[in-house]
């Protein structure tokens, strides 16, 4: 156990909240009532890396909100050579965000660790997902009794890596950098953005990318126990 560290901070989505699971169920609710020719295995595959990449351009402000949502759908649907027109990608847009929610799954170990961490630390997260829709999944998974605070970039007014965000998370939570250790899966966003600000972290490596030895990493989430 670390005794300098008072305040875990966690991303939400790909670190705790099963994203990639909850994001294809959406999808195969929606392609199952209304475009039952659209294979969802293959959409996923052409969406995940697109989804990933117009994240990335959203993070650092090259593209709006709006922007991401379409896009990411449109591109996908390119990727497959299916013609579909704007309205229906917009249709589409609204439905998985109303149904991502109702979906809850989270990676393993996710509760047994916050049930290990909440009586040693205060317990917080800093999200770039949109308020709305993060409290939703928040709720819906029964997470929201684990964490003190729940900072997101509507809130801050910024996104991770943007080190403003982390100095209002840490403000919110009312404690110091150096007390504080984020975890989460994106190297840049989470990691890099975190050490950038002056908080300790450790990467949330589930797909076992390759990383530098000085970086802290986790490969499950009940690996934790080893560093607090």
């Amino acid at each position: 156990m670390n005794t300098t560290i008072t305040d875990v901070f966690f991303d939400l989505d790909h670190t705790l909240w099963d994203f990639d699971k909850n994001s294809e169920m959406a999808f195969d609710r929606i392609f199952k009532s209304k475009y039952p020719n659209i294979n969802t295995l293959d959409f996923i595959e052409k969406y995940a890396p697109i989804n990933q990449a117009c994240w990335k351009l959203y993070q650092n402000d090259q593209i709006s909100h709006i922007e991401l949502r379409y896009n990411r759908l449109k591109l996908s649907f390119d990727a497959l050579d299916y013609q579909i027109s704007d309205e229906n990608i917009n249709e589409i847009a609204n439905d998985y965000i109303e149904f991502l929610t109702d979906n809850n799954h989270l990676f393993d170990g996710a509760i047994e660790v916050l049930e290990y961490l909440k009586p040693k630390y205060r317990l917080h997260i800093i999200t770039n997902g949109f308020a709305s829709v993060q409290d939703k999944k928040i709720n819906n998974a029964s997470l929201d009794g684990y964490f003190n605070t729940i900072t997101n970039s509507e809130l801050a007014g910024v996104k991770k890596p943007n080190s403003i965000i982390f100095d209002y998370a840490v403000n919110l939570a009312q404690t110091s950098k150096n007390n504080c250790i984020m975890i989460g899966d994106c190297l840049d966003a989470d990691v890099n953005g975190a050490l950038n600000a002056g908080l300790d972290a450790i990467f949330f490596n589930e797909k076992n990318i390759e990383v530098s030895q000085d970086i802290k990493q986790i490969k499950h989430l009940l690996e934790l126990k080893k560093y607090l």
